[in-house]
């Protein structure tokens, strides 16, 4: 959790800094500008040729419709807040807070009772069987080895292995071929429940 609100401050100072930034740009830039010189006719200075015109009504300014979107300083620190919102998690509500948590803790009590189940460890010697791709299947015999016992299934404990081979093996002057031996897995303590 220290991670996350560490994480949530670093991307608030980093929007923070960058909002100042614009903020500073944009009031050094509407500061009071130099006024530009007017053009020599606003200066009182008429040419003999210039007549005043009588007054006219002024033509009815057009409007032009309206932009979608306005590509100014404002208009992208607008974007960058926007963006903020779907990168930060929404927050729950206290209730909804304590909901989860009771939530949690019920799923995790439940657990603790499937733990709490009587289980006893077993000793003893139940041969492993061998799996469709050839590894030894110990869960059938730690299964063996418990019912054995009077109970119902079992978790292998501990698992020991030996090389059985054919009897022609120890005759004097035999050597020993490829298929003549092989290994064979044995359970030999279980978790029983």
């Amino acid at each position: 959790m220290p991670d996350r609100t560490g994480h949530l401050f670093n991307l608030f100072g980093t929007q923070l800094a960058t909002f100042s930034l614009g903020l500073s740009m944009l009031v050094i830039g509407s500061g009071a500008a130099w006024p530009q010189a007017a053009p020599p006719s606003t200066l009182g200075l008429q040419s003999p040729a210039q007549q005043p015109v009588p007054a006219q009504p002024e033509p009815q300014q057009i409007e032009p419709p309206p932009r979608d979107e306005n590509p100014g300083l404002i208009n992208e620190i607008g974007k960058l807040f926007e963006k903020s919102k779907s990168l930060l998690p929404s927050l729950k509500s206290p209730s909804e807070t304590i909901d989860d948590f009771n939530a949690r803790t019920k799923d995790a009590g439940e657990g603790l009772s499937n733990m709490a189940k009587p289980s006893t460890m077993v000793s003893g010697r139940a041969a492993c069987l061998v799996s469709a791709n050839g590894a030894p299947d110990c869960k059938a015999g730690a299964d063996r080895l418990c019912q054995s016992k009077g109970y119902k299934e079992g978790k292998s404990l501990d698992t020991d292995a030996a090389e059985k081979c054919s009897p022609k093996v120890y005759l004097p002057g035999y050597k020993r071929q490829p298929g003549d031996c092989k290994n064979e897995n044995y359970v030999t303590r279980a978790l029983c429940q």
